[in-house]
């Protein structure tokens, strides 16, 4: 722990975002993530009970300085309770002030689920969208519904949730050539694009770098199309941000793989299942379950914190020859 109970790793890195994964199960199969059947789900008795992930939380922001809680999965509104877990965490005070609870989410639930949920106190949501075009949708994700996720992200907006941010994976020769569709669609309707590199995360391990559209691609792509002016003080946000046509909209690019930015990372995650991860790709977890469930008082929680941060490397290494994919697929692991 760093000056005044942080989370500080060995290169000066202070943690404030934890990621919280609701469940490893998704509405949708989309080929980067998760194969088209035979997914081994998290067994029921595995996944952390609501009274448990409240709890880690508890820690997280009254003694060890988190500040965000993202919700992930999987699917995070799959779980039956997430409304109320969103209160639960919208209710926390640190010594930071009242933590930020977003979620990541594919959308499907949210013209029924974006009131109750701004009512207990979501800020905001990120809504992945690969594709505008319905039969592209259904290729991408396995699943006919497009007009499902359009709704999704039209009831978030109505619902408060903003800045309403839609990510899709730019992928050649599948979407590569909707960037500027999906720009336009998004400042037409006032919401923020983000483009996400392709990562190698997927269930199969099938990734390869060549199918990857990298970050200065995208770019290029779009300043095509439109005026493109930076946007300053990034800090530790994972997408590097631009002003489109002089604003206020603005379109994002995450190059985790081109141009990592490992160096300003302030993120850890919780599995479903309870393993704290100090990296999307690290190799080692910390597990919490067992603390819990062995009756481990907050300071050992504390320090499982601690102790996990400590282990942080300096970087995700995909770059470098001898990386090795994480045996968890992103969908295991929550983003």
């Amino acid at each position: 722990m760093g000056a005044g109970g942080r989370l500080t790793d060995r290169f000066g890195r202070v943690h404030r975002d934890l990621r919280i994964s609701l469940t490893d199960r998704c509405s949708l199969r989309c080929t980067y993530c998760m194969p088209a059947e035979g997914v081994p789900w998290i067994a029921g008795s595995d996944l952390l009970s609501t009274a448990e992930l409240v709890r880690v939380a508890t820690v997280a922001v009254e003694q060890a300085g988190i500040e965000e809680l993202r919700l992930t999965g999987g699917e995070p509104l799959l779980r039956p309770d997430v409304v109320e877990v969103v209160a639960a965490l919208a209710a926390l005070r640190g010594p930071h002030g009242a933590p930020e609870v977003s979620l990541t989410t594919n959308g499907l639930r949210l013209p029924k689920l974006a009131g109750p949920l701004a009512d207990a106190g979501l800020a905001r949501v990120n809504i992945s969208i690969d594709t505008l075009r319905p039969e592209r949708f259904l290729a991408l994700t396995r699943r006919d519904r497009l007009a499902d996720t359009l709704a999704g992200i039209a009831a978030a907006d109505a619902a408060g949730l903003r800045p309403v941010k839609l990510n899709a994976v730019a992928m050649r020769g599948v979407n590569d050539d909707e960037l500027v569709d999906l720009v336009r669609y998004a400042t037409e309707h006032g919401y923020e694009m983000r483009f996400i590199e392709q990562m190698p995360l997927d269930a199969g391990h099938t990734w390869e770098r060549s199918s990857m559209v990298t970050g200065p691609e995208i770019l290029e792509r779009l300043a095509a199309a439109f005026t493109l002016t930076p946007l300053p003080g990034r800090g530790a946000a994972p997408a590097e941000r631009w002003l489109v046509d002089g604003g206020p909209a603005s379109v994002g690019v995450i190059a985790s793989v081109s141009a990592p930015f490992c160096g300003a990372c302030d993120r850890l995650r919780l599995t479903a299942d309870g393993q704290l991860r100090s990296c999307l790709f690290a190799r080692t977890e910390t597990d919490l379950r067992a603390l819990l469930r062995g009756g481990a008082d907050d300071t050992a929680l504390v320090g499982a914190f601690a102790g996990c941060v400590a282990g942080k490397l300096p970087g995700h290494g995909i770059n470098d020859p001898s990386f090795l994919q994480p045996d968890r697929p992103m969908s295991a692991i929550g983003g």
